[in-house]
């Protein structure tokens, strides 16, 4: 059921009742995509917020020559270009998917307007908000404090199924390094 799945994705930021998720749910619809399926592409608006179902995705940032992933998602993770949709600019940012995707997505327009009559709506924005804000924050001490195989090992320990579904060039590209440096790192875990 969407509206569990929502509700476990969130409750890790904040515990709405199971009767809000529902008519969340009832707001979005479930879509299937092909592995390195272009979700929003560069320059554009983002105009769906995405729950991960089944499969893997990424945000990457062109970067001169190549795109860098800043950041990646697993099955029960919020999924899109974040700034994009809570600016509503274009921005370069793309979101692919790396795995055949089950996603569940709710239209920019569709949520808005449930939030602004909910009595939850302020509370959503602002817990979801506060958690991307510590998450990239997190990721932003981590980029600068620690080594690409301290963030490597880390990733390992906590999600260790990441390093088996995300393409190696995209790991490689969120910890700052070549792919070829990559596989030194691995080769010495």
């Amino acid at each position: 059921m969407i509206a569990e799945q929502l509700k476990n994705a969130f409750d890790q930021f904040h515990s709405f009742p199971l009767s809000f998720w529902k008519s969340v749910s009832e707001l979005g619809e479930v879509i299937e995509v092909k592995k390195e399926t272009t979700i929003k592409k560069p320059g554009e608006t983002e105009n769906h917020f995405y729950l991960i179902i089944k499969g893997s995705g990424g945000i990457l940032l062109w970067n001169k020559s190549n795109f860098i992933c800043t950041d990646f998602c697993i099955e029960g993770e919020f999924f899109c270009d974040y700034l994009s949709y809570i600016t509503r600019q274009p921005t370069p940012y793309e979101v692919l998917t790396f795995e055949d995707s089950t996603l569940f997505r709710i239209s920019y327009s569709n949520l808005a307007t449930f939030l602004d009559k909910h009595e939850y709506g302020d509370k959503l924005w602002r817990y979801s908000v506060q958690a991307l804000y510590v998450d990239k924050h997190l990721q932003h001490i981590q980029s600068f404090s620690m080594t690409a195989s301290e963030i490597y090992r880390l990733i390992l320990k906590h999600q260790p199924d990441l390093i088996q579904r995300i393409p190696q060039k995209y790991i490689a590209s969120y910890l700052g390094i070549t792919p070829q440096s990559l596989s030194r790192i691995r080769s010495e875990v």
